[in-house]
């Protein structure tokens, strides 16, 4: 009946056509085996793929097993941070590198689980479990879609994405500090580059099935090789099933991600890189404080309507992109980029607590989003000198256009018709309300971007890094409701300076001064739009590495301010306000790498002081909401041979977390926590692996983000996963 409504029927959805032949129904919640029927199909089509390259003149080889004891998670290198190939004891910023060797040791199948082993990074509002979002340095992004983060370099959240699967991730840079002079519109605090997996001329395939507690299988295909003289191709492929500490919660997902690398000439090279997804999970808000308080209610219990069914969020992206070496010093890259997103589905969510302490009132909503990002990148890169003094000099100009619709039937709660809940003895199934329009907007923005940055070396100690960018942003909305129209046009300079000292083979030191701005998308409760927001912030810190290079460290100080920063409106929840200007400043320290022949380590911790110092209805000193003052994180893992066969791996994470604001006000705390995972694994041959982890071993209760003390997000209870890997 909904779909019926003129203005959503003749919605474009260009998102949804590759899954036409996916089903769309909601998984029973015990029939995990008709869940695995589409990827029957999609392996048999895998396996059909590697058997065509077999029967082909491409003969595959036997393809040994890394020894994992060598792969250290002490990467030398990571192109994000200055878009050029270079050392990161001699860059003048905070970076860590997550490798593909860290994602496999924990098992990841999800890019947040990256978070926990990161100084400095803190969960935020998931929106119901629909998508990744954290703070980074106490400052996140967009209050709806979440920080933003960029994959292989472009921007990949400025819609409607469901939370990245860790198959098609090779590793994943974190950049510390504002990347504004190079990316545009981002953060103060820092954000993620995810680095996905290319095709190799070398023919590999890897098949994995995993299965758990709670309803939980996977299984993921990764076939690569030769598809011609100078050809190659790499498909991965995943349907996954996961079940939930949390009633009535459970998640699918299936992704086809095709990849193609193609030399033309010795000098030039295109890449494109494609994902289709298709993720589907019911909107969960989580439990409720009661007068400030959690743990009234159990972790488990859902105060949505199961009857309410999955949202549906259906993605595509494709990024093509070709790079031509001009001479042995000079280089240029043009690259492109299309990334669309559609959401759906109803959902029953939380809206006010009765004085009795038991009775929650809820809202009804049904959401229709859908978004469309286009950018383009191109850049020169040199290599020259002025006398005795090296340059490395970056140029480039980008562009994006992005859309975003918003239609959405909303229902408040009345006296007469709370669509109420008994928190400690719920009963669903409740009449749904009629549902009247709430909202249909359009927003557009176009943004034009101008950098330089220049890598000076000045003599064997001395590393200087100095850019700067130029943006222009236009930003429109249409409210068809209020048949308003908000524009506004802004312009924004992001200077970034850095100095790197080279004290020794093992020890640099660092200091950097940046810039950053981001706009802010919507408009108030007033339909006026947002200024956007400016930061600005200082880093200084030292680096270490072994004389090895396989283990690393950085410990950093840093101050950030930001103005302009958008928090939930206390008056009303479902717009936003500017919070003034909020400031963070702390201590960092990462240590991960190689220790021994047997060990290697990842550790971090943090200690961060970020809050509110200026604003007109949030009273200074207050802090930011979800983010700890301390927190930190230990993982180790032992390898050695096996008696009885290859190798094997025994190791065990901590994740530490603090005490944290549970919402805008700080009415409530979320309580700091200790979680514990265990990890091993046994590779029986040169083709088998088999993996077993456990996640919260001890199945600690802690609350994982909140967005108010309505919205509180338990963390997983305790989870067993058994895998068995099979490379050829």
């Amino acid at each position: 009946m909904l779909l019926s409504q003129p203005s959503l029927a003749r919605r474009r959805q260009p998102c949804r056509a590759p899954f036409a032949f996916l089903p769309a129904a909601r998984l029973p919640r015990h029939t995990p085996a008709r869940s695995l029927r589409p990827v029957a199909a999609l392996m048999l089509a895998i396996s059909g793929l590697a058997d065509a390259a077999e029967a082909s003149d491409i003969t595959l080889p036997a393809v040994s097993v890394v020894d994992t004891a060598t792969a250290s998670y002490n990467p030398p290198e990571a192109s994000g941070a200055t878009r050029t190939d270079t050392a990161l004891r001699e860059i003048p910023q905070s970076v860590r590198v997550v490798p593909r060797a860290m994602l496999d040791d924990i098992a990841a199948t999800r890019f947040d689980q990256t978070f926990d082993h990161v100084s400095g990074v803190a969960r935020q509002n998931n929106f119901g479990g629909l998508w990744d979002n954290f703070a980074m340095r106490g400052f996140t992004g967009n209050e709806n879609t979440g920080a933003s983060y960029l994959v292989n370099g472009f921007a990949a959240n400025r819609g409607y994405t469901a939370p990245m699967d860790a198959a098609t991730i090779e590793r994943v840079d974190v950049l510390k500090g504002p990347t504004s002079s190079l990316y545009g519109t981002g953060e103060p605090g820092g954000t993620f580059n995810v680095v996905t997996r290319q095709p190799q001329f070398r023919p590999a395939q890897t098949y994995s099935f995993e299965a758990g507690t709670r309803d939980a299988y996977r299984l993921a295909a990764d076939v690569t090789g030769p598809l011609g003289e100078n050809v190659a191709g790499r498909l991965i492929a995943v349907a996954d099933h996961q079940g939930s500490t949390r009633d009535y919660i459970h998640s699918q997902r299936y992704l086809v991600a095709p990849s193609f690398t193609w030399t033309l000439g010795n000098d030039t090279i295109l890449q494109y890189a494609g994902e289709f997804q298709r993720y589907t999970t019911p909107m969960d808000r989580g439990v409720v404080a009661v007068n400030g308080q959690l743990g009234r209610i159990p972790r488990s219990r859902f105060l949505g309507e199961p009857g309410d069914g999955d949202m549906r969020l259906d993605s595509q992206s494709h990024q093509l992109s070709v790079e031509h070496q001009f001479t042995e010093r000079w280089k240029g890259r043009l690259a492109l980029s299309y990334r669309g997103g559609a959401l759906t589905g109803h959902s029953s969510e939380a809206a006010a607590l009765a004085a009795d302490g038991r009775t929650l009132s809820r809202s009804r909503r049904y959401r229709d989003f859908q978004s469309d990002d286009v950018s383009l990148q191109a850049s020169v890169t040199g290599k020259f000198s002025t006398g005795p003094v090296g340059h490395e000099l970056l140029m480039g100009v980008d562009a994006y256009r992005f859309g975003n619709t918003m239609q959405v039937l909303r229902k408040n709660p009345t006296a007469a018709a709370p669509y109420a809940i008994d928190i400690y003895d719920p009963v669903y199934a409740q009449p749904a309300p009629p549902l009247p329009w709430n909202m249909d907007t359009y927003e557009r923005q176009l943004n034009v971007g101008v950098y330089a940055q220049d890598q000076i070396g000045l003599g064997e100690r001395w590393r200087v890094l100095a850019g700067a960018r130029f943006d222009a942003f236009d930003q429109s909305l249409d409210d068809h409701l209020r048949g308003t129209r908000t524009t506004q046009h802004q312009n924004a300079v992001s200077p970034r300076v850095g100095v790197s000292y080279l004290a020794s083979r093992n020890v640099s030191l660092f200091a950097n001064a940046s810039q950053s701005f981001r706009p802010n998308a919507g408009v108030d409760a007033a339909g006026q739009p947002f200024d956007p927001e400016r930061g600005r912030a200082m880093e200084a810190g030292i680096k270490f590495d072994s004389d090895d290079r396989r283990t690393g460290a950085t410990l950093a100080v840093f101050e950030i301010r930001k103005r302009d920063v958008l928090a939930a409106n206390p008056a009303d929840p479902s717009y936003f306000i500017a919070a003034g200007e909020a400031r963070s400043r702390g201590v960092e320290l990462d240590v991960a790498g190689q220790i021994g022949t047997h060990w290697r380590v990842s550790g971090s911790f943090a200690l961060t002081d970020a809050e509110i110092t200026q604003d007109t209805r949030i009273a200074p000193g207050t802090p930011l909401s979800n983010v700890p003052r301390t927190s930190g994180s230990l993982l180790a893992v032992y390898e050695d041979a096996a008696p009885i066969g290859q190798r094997y791996g025994v190791g065990a994470g901590l994740r530490y977390v603090g005490r944290r604001p549970g919402d805008v006000q700080d009415s409530f705390s979320l309580p700091a926590y200790v979680a514990v995972d265990l990890h091993g694994y046994w590779q029986y041959s040169r083709k088998l692996r088999v993996s077993l982890n456990v996640g919260n071993l001890f199945d600690k209760t802690y609350y994982a983000s909140s967005y108010s003390n309505l919205w509180i997000a338990p963390g997983a209870g305790r989870t067993v996963r058994l895998g068995v890997q099979l490379s050829y």
